[in-house]
């Protein structure tokens, strides 16, 4: 096979899988316009349409869909193939994929990765922010990071965290002259700030106990975020009520900058995980890392 015909194949894997060829001509590190260049390249020597553009995204025809059925499992295969060579490497070595929300990243995964990755000068970690529940098999992630409670049954995975829990927070400005709430309930009296989860497009509905039975509150607010720090960032403006992880609060709690309500409500979660498919070949590497990433009480 050429290494004309290689190259357009791989580049067509690429946007087929990722349907969209911005995010393809970013994993390659090349131009969009050369990517498309190269795909219509391949579909003139082959002599058939390979991908079709909608306005919502990029779709494989047909033949597109045989096409990627019946030779991305080979370039897989050779994938797997060259990263088990690392074995033989004296150092362990290769580039790791992760996904994770992004309090998982910046209060578990970066505090350890900086102690990591400068004994492994040829391991490579690729962590990408998504705080939705991601298919990681289908993104083709080598893992991800979820609570141990939303953790598919199919999956290997090992605690990188402890339990932890949520608090209510709110800036004195916004809770001067308001009735602070005394149960989950009183939040429907009082703006709050939202947080929408980007794969499902839901709102979070904000979650307490009591004597062990779970109590679950829509609330509602000007503002409505999908990432967690700005949840908090909203809180801190005095724009209402948030519900943020206990963690990333305690600072301004204890610098007087917010005032935390409803504490004997909030429950412990099972900690962040990180899973990975139970097919998985694991490399040096990827033991390396997660026995790195591994949470030691």
């Amino acid at each position: 096979m050429s290494r004309q015909n290689v190259n357009g194949l791989l580049a067509f894997l690429a946007v087929a899988r990722e349907r969209s060829f911005t995010r393809a001509a970013a994993r390659f590190g090349v131009s969009q316009s050369a990517l498309s260049h190269t795909i219509r390249q391949l579909e003139a020597r082959l002599g058939v349409r390979l991908l079709t553009r909608t306005t919502r995204a990029v779709v494989p025809t047909e033949a597109g869909e045989r096409l990627l059925e019946r030779i991305g499992p080979h370039f897989d295969q050779i994938e797997i193939e060259i990263d088990a060579l690392n074995e033989l490497r004296e150092k362990p070595a290769g580039t790791i994929r992760i996904v994770a929300p992004d309090y998982a990243i910046s209060s578990i995964l970066w505090p350890k990765l900086k102690r990591f990755l400068p004994k492994y000068p040829e391991i490579k970690v690729e962590l990408l922010l998504d705080n939705g529940l991601t298919d990681i098999v289908t993104e083709r992630f080598d893992a991800g990071v979820r609570m141990g409670e939303q953790l598919a049954k199919d999956m290997i995975s090992a605690r990188i965290g402890p339990d932890f829990r949520f608090a209510v927070v709110g800036a004195k400005s916004y809770l001067a002259g308001r009735s602070k709430p005394e149960k989950p309930q009183d939040l429907m009296q009082h703006d709050c700030i939202n947080y929408r989860f980007p794969t499902s497009g839901a709102l979070y509905v904000w979650e307490f106990e009591e004597a062990g039975r779970e109590i679950k509150i829509r609330v509602d607010g000007q503002l409505v975020f999908n990432n967690i720090f700005h949840v908090l960032d909203g809180a801190l403006a005095g724009r209402g009520l948030a519900y943020v992880p206990e963690e990333i609060a305690l600072p301004y709690i204890a610098k007087g900058q917010l005032q935390r309500v409803l504490e004997g409500w909030s429950p412990y979660w099972d900690g962040y995980h990180l899973y990975y498919p139970s097919r998985r070949q694991s490399s040096p590497a990827f033991v390396a890392l997660v026995e790195a990433l591994r949470h030691r009480e």
